[in-house]
């Protein structure tokens, strides 16, 4: 059982865009950081474990480094790579990568218009870290921008186009099925926007002198496989778009195309990979549960009255967690049998959050103890926590 917990507040509200809410899960008791975008701006706010310290700041969409009044963000998102941790904002003018606090802007992308047909909304959706180097971008096109990250600095390039959607991109997700990589911390992060805050950098050394738990051959709880032991072929990345098509891709020097798995009538809003396993939150209120590496439908569930508009994955348990526009928030728990291999969900929790339309919902543990959800036009996180 799961129960609410103190707000965080924001200084806007929360638009009503798939998977509005990113959450940089911290070590220990260090404070957590949350993001949501409204408009031409992201909230970030930094709130300590125990509920009663917040850190405010609003970060404006620029293009190329020049703020731009009239650019709406489509999403923000945390990608942590073993070396960096990098804020990537999507926007219908382009992507932006900023330093994990916001602080510094690394990079900007401008989407190429020639790219879309005529009369045809553009913007990139969608984002997701992948192979260690990785940053994955979508875009309203149907191409994902494959962004080669260095260890530090700007030089950061395009490094494949992948080109299999025909559609809008939604989201994209990669493999969490394994240790997650070191988190780097956003240890700069202070209210006043000012990078002299270093009272988290012990916690960030102690984690790169400890790996961060990236490459642990340990097992998962809830049937969980290290990444040694993940089914060959299982796929490291898939990306879903507004027809309902999913791609899953293996990662490498060239990402290359795995299964394609059709669409079927609706829209696909959110996706996850885990262990082998596909989780799609569908327009109908669905989600469906795939094998990665066939595109074999393995299980489905009615679990929203409405339009889905967000799922999340614990990776140490196998949680899932999905909200929609009906005001609820689930709680379910995917598996593996040991004797068939089937695939298995099971539902563990219902959250009511009344009078509000569910943009956004992020487990803030990687054992899914705790969750955050933000709704359309609040102005506040709700929190919740193991009872």
């Amino acid at each position: 059982m799961y129960r609410r917990e103190q707000s965080i507040p924001l200084r806007s509200s929360s638009a009503a865009l798939y998977n509005n809410l990113s959450v940089l899960r911290l070590p220990g008791r260090q404070p957590a950081c949350f993001g949501a975008v409204h408009g031409p701006s992201l909230g970030l706010v930094s709130a300590a474990a125990d509920g009663l310290g917040f850190s405010h700041r609003q970060l404006q969409a620029k293009e190329g480094g020049m703020a731009v009044g009239a650019s709406v963000l489509t999403q923000a998102a945390w990608c942590v790579l073993p070396s960096r941790v990098l804020l990537v904002l999507t926007s219908q003018k382009g992507i932006q990568m900023y330093e994990s606090d916001g602080s510094i802007m690394v990079y900007w992308h401008a989407l190429d218009v020639t790219e879309h047909p005529p009369a045809q909304a553009v913007f990139a959706r969608g984002i997701a870290a992948a192979g260690g180097r990785f940053v994955c971008v979508g875009t309203s096109s149907g191409l994902v921008l494959v962004f080669d990250i260095p260890p530090k600095g700007t030089n950061i390039t395009v490094s494949e186009v992948l080109e299999q959607h025909r559609d809008a991109i939604t989201d994209i997700a990669a493999e969490l099925g394994q240790a997650p990589a070191v988190a780097l911390l956003c240890s700069r992060f202070s209210g006043t926007g000012k990078r002299g805050s270093k009272n988290l950098l012990p916690g960030v050394s102690q984690l790169l002198a400890a790996g961060g738990g990236a490459g642990r051959p340990e097992r998962c709880r809830g049937g969980g496989r290290p990444a040694s032991t993940l089914q060959e072929g299982a796929g490291d990345l898939v990306t879903a778009d507004d027809a309902g098509t999913l791609c899953v891709w293996s990662v490498g020097e060239e990402f290359a195309l795995l299964s394609k798995i059709p669409a079927f009538g609706c829209a696909c809003s959110s996706v996850k990979l885990w262990n082998g396993i596909v989780a799609a939150g569908y327009g109908n209120g669905q989600i469906r549960l795939y094998e990665a590496a066939t595109g074999l439908l393995r299980a489905e569930v009615n679990a929203h009255a409405r339009w889905i508009y967000a799922l999340d994955l614990a990776p140490q348990t196998g949680k899932l967690l999905s909200g929609a526009e009906d005001s609820f928030v689930h709680v379910w728990k995917l598996g593996r049998n040991p004797d068939t291999d089937d695939v298995e969900i099971e539902h563990c929790h219902a959250e009511c959050v009344t009078d509000t339309q569910v943009c956004g919902a992020r487990f803030c543990d990687p054992e899914g103890n705790s969750f955050a959800v933000t709704g359309y036009d609040l102005s506040e996180i709700f929190r919740y926590g193991r009872a």
